[in-house]
């Protein structure tokens, strides 16, 4: 298995595997907590959309901070600052200045932290093995995505939220850990051409981030929703779709590295299809629940199809950290502009699995710029 050859991956997939952990329980129930709270649905998309909206308001501060660290402290300090949103959330009690606070918080830690982690990724890994690499960081993070709902959801319910969120906060922080002995990773002060590639693969980002605001943030909620707001139900619906999706990553990056990516993307983009069909159609806790599970499988192909295509256009950029500094800004426009959306169209009186149609917008972009790629079709970036 020569793709785990590479120590400087290794460690970043084992930073990724603890720091899914903490997303997967923390992260993964903030729609949850504030529905629970009493904020309606609309104003939880339109804070998830603040949160992308002062992402991409701090971003010059990204590029400094950048340019003068490097992307290894980047990827920590980020993280450490995610880790402060936790405690915050178990005291946001509703339309409040903790709701405020914790969108500022989290916007700057993820800030830092996306942009650093995926510009990281793709600079240290191998071309030739990106499929394998990535499809086995997305194994590490399914063990997470299994365990973690279910303690989080205990938590809440035993624990109460200020001191389940508290531990989700010491696990953030000890994700860093795997990162200690890891390269640097410099950025170029000057990179000619930089932003012209970075530019030219913006519409994937674009593509994704309308995605992610309609089929994962309106999803989430449209989940804990259906299942009545119960916790232990949300936890374990989101465990048992992960251990599902686990079955299936590494048999994905096998074939994209052995260049099957053109067929995986029509297999993906069925099975993206037909996942947001299900959800679309889950307005039933049983129905809810199976959508769920069918997504998970998806996100085991959908993620490593993506992410090698960005990774592979960025380590064959001028710099990676430019490029995944656009991308990341396009994605949060995209996010951003999706919850707004949906916030509407909910506002306006449309039910909240309808509203899920909406990301069909998306899915078609994602595919056709994903075809042109491993169809050879995409531009050169340089």
């Amino acid at each position: 298995m020569a793709f785990l050859g590479n120590r400087a991956i290794n460690r970043l997939n084992i930073h990724s595997g603890i720091m899914t952990a903490a997303a997967s329980s923390g992260g993964a129930f903030v729609a949850a907590y504030l529905l629970k709270a009493g904020i309606s649905v609309p104003m939880v998309l339109c804070a998830y959309a603040l949160i992308r909206a002062g992402r991409f308001a701090v971003r010059p501060l990204v590029l400094m901070l950048g340019k003068a660290l490097g992307l290894r402290a980047l990827v920590m300090i980020g993280a450490v600052i995610i880790a402060v949103e936790y405690p915050v959330l178990a005291q946001t009690k509703g339309l409040d200045i903790w709701l405020l606070a914790l969108c500022l918080i989290t916007a700057v830690g993820e800030s830092l932290y996306s942009t650093a982690f995926h510009a990281y990724f793709a600079a240290l890994g191998d071309a030739e093995h990106r499929g394998h690499q990535t499809s086995a960081r997305e194994a590490i993070n399914g063990v997470s995505r299994t365990l973690a709902p279910i303690a989080c959801g205990w938590g809440l319910i035993a624990l109460g939220p200020q001191i389940t969120f508290g531990v989700v906060a010491i696990v953030q922080l000890v994700s860093v850990i795997p990162l200690l002995g890891a390269p640097r990773g410099a950025v170029e002060a000057h990179a000619p051409g930089a932003w012209k590639a970075a530019l030219r693969a913006a519409p994937i980002y674009v593509a994704d981030g309308w995605m992610s605001g309609m089929g994962s943030v309106l999803w989430l909620a449209a989940l804990f929703v259906t299942l009545r707001q119960s916790y232990a139900a949300y936890g374990g619906a989101m465990a048992a779709a992960a251990l599902v999706g686990i079955l299936f990553g590494l048999f994905l990056g096998r074939n994209i590295d052995r260049g099957h990516g053109a067929r995986i993307v029509w297999i993906t983009f069925g099975l993206v299809v037909t996942s947001y069909t299900a959800r679309v159609l889950g307005v039933t806790p049983p129905l809810a629940v199976l959508a769920n599970t069918i997504g998970a499988v998806v996100g085991f192909f959908y993620i490593p199809t993506l992410l090698t295509a960005a990774y592979n256009l960025s380590k064959g950029s001028p710099c990676q950290f430019r490029f995944q500094f656009v991308g990341e800004g396009a994605w949060d426009l995209g996010c951003a502009s999706g919850c707004l959306v949906a916030a509407a169209v909910i506002w306006a009186g449309a039910p909240i699995h309808a509203a899920i149609l909406l990301c069909f917008v998306g899915v078609a972009g994602s595919f056709l710029v994903l075809r042109r790629y491993y169809t050879g079709l995409a531009p050169a970036l340089a």
